[in-house]
Protein backbone atom coordinates (compact mmCIF):
# COMPACT_ATOMS: atom_id res chain seq x y z
CA UNK A 1 0.00 0.00 0.00
CA UNK A 2 1.22 3.44 -0.10
CA UNK A 3 0.06 7.29 1.57
CA UNK A 4 0.28 6.10 4.69
CA UNK A 5 -2.64 2.84 4.17
CA UNK A 6 -1.79 -0.64 5.01
CA UNK A 7 -3.83 -3.51 4.94
CA UNK A 8 -3.13 -6.23 7.73
CA UNK A 9 -4.62 -9.73 8.63
CA UNK A 10 -6.99 -9.52 11.60
CA UNK A 11 -4.99 -11.74 14.23
CA UNK A 12 -5.32 -11.94 17.53
CA UNK A 13 -2.41 -9.59 18.46
CA UNK A 14 -4.37 -6.80 16.23
CA UNK A 15 -7.65 -7.80 18.35
CA UNK A 16 -7.78 -4.22 19.99
CA UNK A 17 -7.90 -2.66 16.52
CA UNK A 18 -10.38 -4.97 15.37
CA UNK A 19 -12.50 -4.22 18.60
CA UNK A 20 -11.82 -0.21 17.75
CA UNK A 21 -13.78 -0.12 14.80
CA UNK A 22 -16.64 -2.96 14.56
CA UNK A 23 -17.28 -2.39 18.49
CA UNK A 24 -15.43 0.18 19.92
CA UNK A 25 -18.12 -0.15 23.07
CA UNK A 26 -18.11 -3.55 23.55
CA UNK A 27 -21.30 -3.38 23.24
CA UNK A 28 -22.22 -7.67 24.03
CA UNK A 29 -25.25 -7.10 21.74
CA UNK A 30 -23.76 -5.26 19.12
CA UNK A 31 -22.58 -7.17 15.53
CA UNK A 32 -19.05 -8.85 15.75
CA UNK A 33 -19.46 -10.35 12.36
CA UNK A 34 -20.76 -13.77 13.22
CA UNK A 35 -23.64 -13.84 11.97
CA UNK A 36 -22.76 -14.80 8.05
CA UNK A 37 -20.62 -17.22 9.64
CA UNK A 38 -22.21 -19.62 12.35
CA UNK A 39 -25.23 -20.39 13.77
CA UNK A 40 -26.49 -19.14 17.07
CA UNK A 41 -25.35 -22.36 18.91
CA UNK A 42 -21.97 -22.87 16.96
CA UNK A 43 -20.94 -19.03 18.66
CA UNK A 44 -21.99 -20.74 21.49
CA UNK A 45 -19.59 -23.11 21.43
CA UNK A 46 -17.39 -21.21 20.16
CA UNK A 47 -17.34 -18.52 22.80
CA UNK A 48 -19.06 -19.60 25.55
CA UNK A 49 -21.65 -16.57 26.32
CA UNK A 50 -19.39 -14.03 24.61
CA UNK A 51 -19.43 -12.97 20.94
CA UNK A 52 -16.75 -11.10 21.56
CA UNK A 53 -14.75 -14.17 23.13
CA UNK A 54 -16.13 -16.18 19.42
CA UNK A 55 -14.78 -13.31 17.35
CA UNK A 56 -10.98 -13.28 19.40
CA UNK A 57 -11.32 -17.71 18.74
CA UNK A 58 -11.48 -16.90 15.10
CA UNK A 59 -8.21 -14.05 15.23
CA UNK A 60 -6.17 -17.09 16.61
CA UNK A 61 -6.94 -19.48 13.76
CA UNK A 62 -5.51 -19.21 10.28
CA UNK A 63 -6.28 -17.47 7.94
CA UNK A 64 -8.12 -15.19 10.19
CA UNK A 65 -11.70 -14.12 9.68
CA UNK A 66 -10.45 -10.90 7.62
CA UNK A 67 -8.23 -7.70 7.26
CA UNK A 68 -7.65 -4.42 8.87
CA UNK A 69 -7.12 -1.19 7.01
CA UNK A 70 -4.70 1.50 8.69
CA UNK A 71 -4.42 4.56 7.79
CA UNK A 72 -1.31 6.36 8.93
CA UNK A 73 -0.95 3.64 11.72
CA UNK A 74 -4.56 4.12 13.07
CA UNK A 75 -6.97 1.50 12.30
CA UNK A 76 -9.98 2.82 10.35
CA UNK A 77 -11.78 -0.11 8.36
CA UNK A 78 -12.69 -3.70 8.78
CA UNK A 79 -13.09 -6.34 6.03
CA UNK A 80 -14.70 -9.36 7.16
CA UNK A 81 -13.76 -12.33 4.61
CA UNK A 82 -12.72 -15.99 4.46
CA UNK A 83 -12.79 -18.80 2.12
CA UNK A 84 -16.38 -19.40 1.29
CA UNK A 85 -15.67 -23.27 2.48
CA UNK A 86 -13.88 -21.96 5.97
CA UNK A 87 -17.83 -20.25 6.83
CA UNK A 88 -20.25 -22.91 7.41
CA UNK A 89 -23.09 -20.75 7.38
CA UNK A 90 -22.31 -19.50 4.39
CA UNK A 91 -21.36 -22.51 2.68
CA UNK A 92 -24.64 -24.29 3.21
CA UNK A 93 -26.85 -21.08 2.57
CA UNK A 94 -29.81 -21.74 0.46
CA UNK A 95 -30.46 -17.96 -0.51
CA UNK A 96 -26.81 -17.42 -1.44
CA UNK A 97 -25.83 -20.79 -2.93
CA UNK A 98 -22.54 -21.27 -4.36
CA UNK A 99 -22.54 -20.11 -7.90
CA UNK A 100 -19.91 -22.72 -9.63
CA UNK A 101 -17.11 -25.07 -8.04
CA UNK A 102 -14.41 -22.39 -7.72
CA UNK A 103 -13.06 -22.15 -4.32
CA UNK A 104 -13.75 -18.68 -4.08
CA UNK A 105 -12.76 -16.25 -0.64
CA UNK A 106 -16.24 -14.22 0.04
CA UNK A 107 -16.10 -11.09 1.62
CA UNK A 108 -19.23 -10.85 3.85
CA UNK A 109 -18.63 -7.69 5.77
CA UNK A 110 -17.13 -3.91 5.55
CA UNK A 111 -16.99 -1.66 8.41
CA UNK A 112 -15.20 2.00 8.17
CA UNK A 113 -14.71 3.63 11.33
CA UNK A 114 -16.65 6.82 12.26
CA UNK A 115 -15.10 9.82 11.61
CA UNK A 116 -13.42 7.80 8.39
CA UNK A 117 -15.73 7.57 6.22
CA UNK A 118 -16.13 8.90 2.64
CA UNK A 119 -12.09 9.22 2.41
CA UNK A 120 -11.69 6.45 0.29
CA UNK A 121 -10.81 4.05 2.45
CA UNK A 122 -13.75 1.17 1.30
CA UNK A 123 -11.24 1.20 -1.82
CA UNK A 124 -7.82 0.52 -0.03
CA UNK A 125 -9.96 -1.72 2.24
CA UNK A 126 -11.14 -3.97 -0.63
CA UNK A 127 -7.80 -3.83 -2.88
CA UNK A 128 -6.22 -5.06 -0.03
CA UNK A 129 -8.34 -8.12 1.08
CA UNK A 130 -8.10 -8.97 -2.48
CA UNK A 131 -4.19 -8.91 -2.61
CA UNK A 132 -4.23 -10.75 1.12
CA UNK A 133 -6.53 -13.11 -0.39
CA UNK A 134 -4.49 -13.55 -3.37
CA UNK A 135 -0.97 -14.09 -1.54
CA UNK A 136 -2.88 -16.95 -0.01
CA UNK A 137 -3.57 -18.89 -3.04
CA UNK A 138 -7.81 -17.42 -3.45
CA UNK A 139 -8.21 -18.02 -7.34
CA UNK A 140 -11.23 -15.57 -7.04
CA UNK A 141 -12.69 -13.25 -4.66
CA UNK A 142 -16.78 -12.63 -4.34
CA UNK A 143 -19.31 -10.52 -2.18
CA UNK A 144 -22.58 -10.12 -2.39
CA UNK A 145 -23.85 -6.47 -2.36
CA UNK A 146 -26.90 -4.70 -3.09
CA UNK A 147 -27.58 -2.25 -6.48
CA UNK A 148 -28.63 0.91 -5.02
CA UNK A 149 -30.13 1.94 -8.02
CA UNK A 150 -29.47 5.42 -7.21
CA UNK A 151 -30.33 5.53 -3.85
CA UNK A 152 -28.86 5.53 -0.72
CA UNK A 153 -28.88 2.25 1.45
CA UNK A 154 -29.68 2.32 4.86
CA UNK A 155 -26.60 2.43 6.96
CA UNK A 156 -27.76 -0.72 9.52
CA UNK A 157 -27.59 -2.38 5.89
CA UNK A 158 -24.42 -0.72 4.60
CA UNK A 159 -21.91 -2.91 5.31
CA UNK A 160 -22.66 -6.15 2.67
CA UNK A 161 -21.09 -3.33 0.25
CA UNK A 162 -22.95 -1.79 -3.02
CA UNK A 163 -22.45 -3.22 -6.68
CA UNK A 164 -20.72 0.34 -7.55
CA UNK A 165 -18.65 -0.05 -4.83
CA UNK A 166 -16.98 -3.42 -6.18
CA UNK A 167 -17.52 -2.60 -9.71
CA UNK A 168 -15.14 0.51 -9.29
CA UNK A 169 -12.30 -2.13 -7.83
CA UNK A 170 -12.76 -4.89 -10.16
CA UNK A 171 -15.41 -6.73 -10.04
CA UNK A 172 -18.00 -8.04 -12.30
CA UNK A 173 -21.58 -9.19 -11.79
CA UNK A 174 -22.00 -12.84 -12.36
CA UNK A 175 -24.94 -13.93 -10.46
CA UNK A 176 -27.72 -12.95 -8.57
CA UNK A 177 -28.82 -14.14 -5.11
CA UNK A 178 -32.20 -15.04 -3.50
CA UNK A 179 -31.07 -13.02 -0.21
CA UNK A 180 -32.36 -9.18 0.76
CA UNK A 181 -30.97 -6.45 2.45
CA UNK A 182 -32.96 -3.47 2.91
CA UNK A 183 -35.39 -5.10 0.98
CA UNK A 184 -32.83 -4.83 -1.97
CA UNK A 185 -31.62 -7.78 -3.77
CA UNK A 186 -28.20 -9.03 -2.83
CA UNK A 187 -25.78 -9.94 -6.36
CA UNK A 188 -23.02 -11.68 -6.43
CA UNK A 189 -19.67 -10.04 -7.99
CA UNK A 190 -16.59 -11.53 -8.13
CA UNK A 191 -12.88 -10.71 -8.89
CA UNK A 192 -11.02 -13.28 -10.75
CA UNK A 193 -7.46 -13.60 -9.60
CA UNK A 194 -6.17 -16.00 -11.81
CA UNK A 195 -7.26 -16.71 -15.91
CA UNK A 196 -10.21 -18.70 -16.61
CA UNK A 197 -11.06 -19.13 -12.52
CA UNK A 198 -14.53 -20.23 -13.12
CA UNK A 199 -13.06 -23.13 -15.29
CA UNK A 200 -10.56 -24.35 -13.06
Amino acid sequence: MHDGWEVLPATDERFEDLATVINPRRNPKHCWCLAPRFAQREIRDLGGDSREEAMRELTRRRPPPGVLAYRDGEPVGWCGMAPRSAMPRLARSEVMPAVDDVPVWSIVCLVVRVGHRRQGVTGQLIDGAVAYAASHGAPAVEAYPVDPEGGRVDQTMAYVGTVPMFERVGFRVIGETRATSANRVRWVVRRDLVPDAAAS
